[in-house]
């Protein structure tokens, strides 16, 4: 019997609080277009919702970087939108530009939306396609979009610099955006409990445009949300980490740890490891957090940033990731630097 509390599975062994050195490695969007099979298998299939609703094909996406990188997660071929999606609006990505969703709120009210939970039957079976393929040691990542993110996406119908139509509606109509968010978490706990029914191990929460909200908003739309889907989800799957990562919450980081009761901790770029470390819960796993443009940049730059980011986190349980997705033209030769250094431990 494996002596660590991750089943064999060193990432999820550090969810569950254990400290390891060196730390597993995983990347957010390792399965995308930095690899030149995906662009061949994307290509093949006609562009990239074809692929997150062709179960065969995503299985084939979410396990391709194991193939070339060996990494300790696999994270499961998807997009945050398909809950907006299964709660009734149309969605889409054009050549060159962002995802849409129609209608979009501002239009018309979430109570006129049609549900369409079999729009996400295709994913739960990419689900159990990856879990009867993964390797053995390692650990199978679902994930969501989190309330608040997913609802600038639904009110404005597209992706926004500030997500202002969100905020105002938040502000104006409160009970009315409320409804909103419910109707989100009820999906939400749903997605991830099939996710985890059908052989994922752990889930991460993205809260991609978490830093867009002044502090009392953030409480009532990031971190009230989230701490109900945790402990909904805590209800049914008690064995279950789930990883929190409320993208751009800077010092409010602190409050979001604490009362959401998230198993482990997401650090985005901007967040000083020094400072996470020294302000977080004690013993608090944390993931994160190269920068991705270093990693893109490579060279002295990337050794450097790899190094701090090992010796600022070391006295906690870590998963080393970068602190948002990798970007499309980072070079395969940069990523195995970074893994080189990270299983070399950084020395």
């Amino acid at each position: 019997m494996p002596s660590m509390p991750g089943e064999g599975r060193p990432l999820l062994a550090v969810l569950r609080g254990e400290r390891l050195d060196p730390p597993p490695i995983w990347m957010m969007r390792q399965a995308g277009r930095y690899l030149p099979e995906y662009r061949a298998l994307r290509a093949e299939k006609g562009g990239f919702l074809e692929l997150v609703h062709d179960s065969a094909a995503a299985a084939e996406v979410t396990l391709q970087p194991l193939g070339r990188f060996a990494f300790d997660g696999a994270i499961l071929f998807s997009d945050i939108l398909v809950i907006p999606h299964a709660l009734g609006q149309e969605l889409s990505f054009g050549p060159g530009e962002g995802p849409r969703l129609s209608p979009p709120l501002t239009g018309v009210g979430i109570e006129s939306l049609v549900p369409r939970p079999e729009r996400l039957d295709p994913i739960i079976e990419t689900v159990r396609r990856v879990a009867g393929a993964l390797p053995p040691q390692v650990t199978f990542l679902g994930f969501a979009g989190s309330p608040w993110t997913i609802a600038t996406y639904m009110v404005t119908g597209h992706g926004s610099r500030d997500h202002a139509d969100a905020r105002r509606l938040a502000y104006r109509d409160p009970a009315g955006f409320q409804q909103l968010i419910d109707r989100i978490v009820e999906a939400t706990v749903a997605y991830l409990s099939s996710q985890i029914e059908a052989g994922v191990h752990a889930v991460q929460l993205f809260d991609s445009w978490a830093g867009s909200l002044a502090p009392a908003q953030f409480e009532k739309w990031v971190i009230a949300p989230t701490a109900e889907i945790v402990a909904r989800l805590k209800a049914l799957h008690p064995d279950t980490p789930i990883i929190g990562f409320p993208k751009g919450a800077g010092a409010k980081l602190a409050a979001y740890a604490r009362e959401t009761s998230v198993d482990a901790l997401g650090l985005d770029e901007t967040i000083d490891p020094i400072w996470a470390h020294a302000t977080l819960p004690e013993g608090l796993p944390v993931q994160g957090n190269l920068d991705p443009l270093v990693l893109n940049a490579g060279g002295a730059a990337l050794d450097e940033a790899v190094r701090h980011v090992m010796h600022a986190l070391a006295g906690r349980p870590h998963i080393f990731n970068l602190g948002h997705g990798i970007l499309p033209d980072t070079p395969i030769a940069h990523v195995e630097r970074m893994l080189e250094l990270v299983r070399g431990g950084a020395r």
